[in-house]
């Protein structure tokens, strides 16, 4: 019995677990023009299948074995039907017939069709093309030339009238698969070749990343479906002769340039600095092998080092150091490689590498090219190779250069074509791709001393779209404080109602006279510029009547949640130095009253019925404040165990509550129910109190989705934000509460696609949005309004920018990256705060310098949100690129908990993250260590810790 070769053993176990496919298909096209014999072209296809053992070789199985049996030269007959096409149709026509199924059991392994193709004049010459397909089992690229030597070879002796005569071959496929399994030994023998070159592929490989993170247009399916289609980008002679040239300097190959060009440009789409390409080896070590056709390409794992920043010219050397080394180990067959290092086996991608990388040199023996394009190896023909299109992709991509000589010998360009599964890319994916990795190429060659960073790969176009196109509406803000702003739409609208609960309103007049002598009392108090008032108060018109009053003494408020533990409370109002602290009758005996010591605390009960009030005007107070003072400090969650307080200003809210969004008539009537500690407030209050809308105070408490929808019936209300988890609880439990509304914004966490629709479909007259942006840079910065019809197959988008806002994606050298590239998101303009208060280390790390601004000096926030561009303009989000955690709108640092764990005497390692067993149901989740490896003692992590 005839083992297969360690190569055919794993293609013919992935046809049994793949079903018939076309997938491992060689199509080659040969066009023939002139009078063609075709007896004397059947005869010589015999002839060659007669001389090639492979060609006539089947695969039946044996207890579960297969093995080699080779057809005798009687049973092999090859037929060539004849069929026509035009030259319009050919293309169509040549894939389909590529897409031959082969039986491995029955089947001889080689077809072939002899295409006619119609003249395209009276006088044009006879056109044929000659298809012949072969599955991979029984040959491979290198392959293709003997092939078509001795089919010239076959058909000048049948023209002439005779058999070829042809010395045999020296060996057959079959010896050569005996040779390799007595060469290569058991894996388990110690000085076996196989044992050895396990032993280094093992070291080389620790760590391999699972999978090619590059930026797919498609969520990868459970099972590969194999399909795919092809682009080609064409590189100048002059960039090919320089990549010679500089691969020559550095005693490197055309390949070993090709890899370090490929690798710089998946790294630059998302892959990581640890870069793995699969790449063929002819696997004909020895000369009695370059004859034959057969199975011998052998697949090695190269694996690029991208970290450091490396110049081109650096990584050049590093890709030649390791690829030297892959060859000298080339002989241990992939499948032995996948057996011993026993990757995560899926359906979905292919293990260790999921990116082929291929070069036909021009000249070589390994293509179809300088074999078939001749004049004289078939008599009264004249040949070339035919493009055969391929509809197939055994790789997520093939990356292939393809070079070509001039008549002298002068480089003559390349041709760069990928092939790519369709499951994962459209076309435009592809493309973009291939002009990035021409624009590196030129950029490579004329720059090989930069650092990688510093190379563009950018084209105009690209540059704006990113900087220009894609920012921000530009919209005109008055230079006011929002004092003065509430003021001057209390004089244009003083009778429409501004703020409303139960039935009971309050016009824009009175909330103008009420908050103004509310805010003279507060003056009395000390409340300036940039004074901060601490309010712990429950939600209601008093609250709003409150941060209103502060806002005109020209004062900053600090909220504060009733929830948070007393020790907390203290931190943030030591940090803001609070001379003043508002409390309602409801909170007036909360614990932290009596440890805020020199604080003066205020008792807000029922401003409009206050008599204290009554002594001071209803004229605002002249105080001077600067719209790039302080209006509100927001406390968010810190890394270091501490919160962190974002000061945001009177122009930033001024630039979110003034843009073109919330002028929409939805907009009207907004239901202010989110805690005052949760930036949502920022447009709940001021989106409709500076636009002549109306806020709605939802009574106090937590609103399930019950009461909620009661809320928005009683209030009539047209605007409403809502965090994901509340927003999917109502589409779960009462998709139609919304119907009343003109407009829903929904985010703070990923928005699940289902909810939506449930939504959508419940609410037809409904615009759901979903809205992004951290505290730092005032609530929003991007937002996306979901279509009609719904038709959305994954994640809805972040969305653009709002008014006056920039977005940048940034890769780690703050360098902007491509549409579909993952990269880091950055905002800058309008709505970016001053920075953390009483952290200028904080700040400085978050707040970084604008290199794209338009004025020196410009500053944008890092997100630490992981985003692409879409091809349409929109930001999708991705993850996160550091620790912090999103839940229920709130974004959380787990190094705050986990600080505050091992704080407590038990409790020597803590570990937080956030669990989803049951899809929406997000918790955090504390994982403790005691000291010594004990279990910390019963109550650590709950009841006995502050957070």
């Amino acid at each position: 019995m005839i083992p297969l070769s360690y190569a055919q053993q794993r293609l013919w176990f992935l046809a049994q677990l793949e079903g018939p496919s076309a997938t491992y298909n060689i199509p080659l096209a040969l066009r023939l023009t002139g009078t063609l014999d075709t007896e004397a072209l059947t005869l010589a296809l015999g002839d060659v299948v007669a001389r090639h053992e492979s060609l006539r070789t089947v695969y039946p199985e044996r207890d579960g074995t297969p093995r080699q049996e080779i057809r005798e030269t009687a049973e092999a007959r090859i037929e060539l039907p004849v069929l026509t096409a035009t030259e319009d149709t050919l293309a169509d026509v040549l894939a389909a017939e590529s897409a031959h199924v082969f039986d491995l059991a029955v089947d001889l392994p080689v077809e072939a069709r002899l295409i006619r193709l119609a003249p395209q004049s009276a006088h044009a010459d006879d056109e044929h093309v000659l298809l012949v397909v072969m599955h991979h089992i029984a040959s491979d690229g290198w392959s293709i030339a003997p092939l078509l030597r001795d089919l010239a070879h076959a058909y000048r002796a049948r023209v002439a009238g005779r058999a070829p005569a042809q010395e045999p071959l020296e060996i057959q496929y079959a010896d050569y698969t005996l040779w390799q399994h007595e060469l290569l030994g058991e894996a388990d023998a110690e000085d076996s070749v196989m044992a050895r070159q396990i032993a280094y592929w093992r070291e080389r490989l620790a760590g391999l990343p699972a999978e090619a993170t590059l930026p797919a247009d498609r969520p990868r399916p459970a099972v590969a479906s194999y399909r795919g289609d092809t682009r080609t980008l064409h590189c100048p002679p002059a960039t090919h002769a320089a990549l010679v040239e500089l691969a020559r300097g550095s005693g490197a190959t055309l390949f070993m340039a090709a890899q370090a060009a490929l690798a710089t440009v998946l790294a630059a789409s998302g892959a990581g600095t640890d870069v793995p390409v699969g790449s063929p080896v002819a696997g004909r070590t020895d000369e009695a092998l370059d004859d034959l056709v057969g199975f011998f390409v052998n697949t090695l794992v190269l694996r690029t080092d991208v970290s450091g920043d490396p110049t081109f010219r650096q990584l050049l050397e590093r890709v030649r150091t390791t690829d030297l080394a892959a060859w000298a180990h080339q002989d241990l067959p992939f499948d032995r490689l996948v057996e011993a290092l026993n990757p995560e086996r899926t359906g979905d991608r292919h293990p260790l590498f999921q990116v082929m990388l291929t070069l036909v040199q021009a000249g070589a023996a390994s293509g179809a090219a300088t074999a078939a394009d001749s004049d004289s190896g078939f008599p009264g023909l004249r040949t070339r190779a035919e493009y055969s299109p391929t509809s197939t992709a055994k790789f997520d991509l093939t990356v292939g250069f393809d070079e070509h000589l001039t008549e002298d010998g002068r480089p003559g360009g390349l041709d760069i074509t990928a092939e790519y599964a369709t499951d994962l890319y459209d076309p435009e994916t592809v493309e973009a791709l291939l002009a990035r990795l021409g624009r590196l190429l030129t950029e490579a060659v004329a720059h090989p001393d930069t650092p990688l960073s510093g190379l563009d790969l950018l084209d105009g176009a690209e540059r704006t779209l990113l900087l220009d196109t894609w920012t921000g509406r530009a919209t005109p803000v008055p230079d006011a404080s929002l004092a003065e702003l509430f003021t001057a739409q209390a004089a244009r609208t003083p009778d429409a109602v501004a703020l409303t609960q139960g039935g009971v309103d309050r016009t824009y007049a009175e909330v103008d006279a009420l908050t103004n002598r509310f805010a003279h009392r507060l003056r009395s108090l000390g409340v300036g510029p940039e004074t901060v008032v601490a309010v712990l108060m429950e939600r209601s018109p008093d609250l709003v009547l409150s941060l209103l009053a502060i806002t005109k003494a020209g004062g900053v408020y600090a909220p504060l949640n009733a929830v948070d533990p007393a020790s907390r409370l203290s931190l943030i109002l030591a940090d803001t130095a609070a001379p003043v602290l508002l409390v309602d009758p409801a909170l007036s005996d909360h614990d932290i009253l009596t440890e805020a010591s020199g604080v003066r605390i205020v008792l807000v009960d029922g401003l409009d019925r206050d008599p204290e009030l009554d002594a001071h005007p209803t004229t605002a107070p002249e105080v001077a404040t600067h719209p790039d003072q302080w209006l509100y400090v927001m406390f968010t969650s810190g890394s270091t165990g501490v919160p962190k307080g974002v000061a945001i200003t009177h122009r930033n809210v001024a630039e979110l509550a003034l843009d073109h969004r919330w002028t929409r008539p939805a907009h009207g009537r907004v239901l202010f129910h989110s805690p005052h500690t949760f930036d949502a407030t920022t447009y709940e209050l001021w989106a409709p109190l500076l636009t002549g809308g109306t806020v709605a105070v939802a009574p106090t408490g937590v609103l399930d989705t019950a009461a909620l929808a009661g809320v928005l019936t009683e209030e009539s209300i047209t605007g409403l934000w809502l965090t994901v988890g509340l927003f999917r609880l109502v589409a779960e439990e009462d998709p139609g509460a919304f119907a009343g509304l003109g407009e829903v914004w929904t985010g703070g966490d990923v928005v699940p696609p289902e909810a939506v629709r449930r939504v959508m479909d419940a609410c037809p007259e409904l615009t759901v949005v979903n809205g992004y942006g951290p505290t730092e840079t005032t609530t929003f910065a991007t937002s996306h309004q979901v279509r009609r019809p719904f038709a959305y197959d994954g994640a809805l988008p972040i969305g653009r920018p709002l008014d006056n806002t920039r977005l940048y994606v940034l890769d780690d050298h703050l360098g902007l990256v491509a549409p579909g590239v993952p990269g880091e998101l950055y905002i800058a303009g309008a709505g970016l705060a001053r920075g953390y208060l009483g952290r200028p280390a904080q700040t400085a790390e978050r707040f970084v310098a604008d290199p794209y601004g338009p004025t020196a000096g410009s500053r944008m926030y890092r997100t630490g949100d992981l985003v692409r561009w879409s091809r349409e303009g929109e930001i999708e989000y991705l993850g996160r690129a550091d620790q912090q955690v999103k839940l229920r709108g709130f974004r959380i640092e787990p190094g705050e908990i986990e600080s505050a764990l091992v704080a407590h005497p038990s409790v020597a390692q803590a570990a937080v993250i956030v669990r989803e067993d049951r899809p929406g149901d997000k918790r955090l989740v504390a994982y403790l260590v005691g000291h010594g490896g004990t279990t910390p003692a019963d109550g650590a992590g709950t009841g006995e810790v502050d957070t």
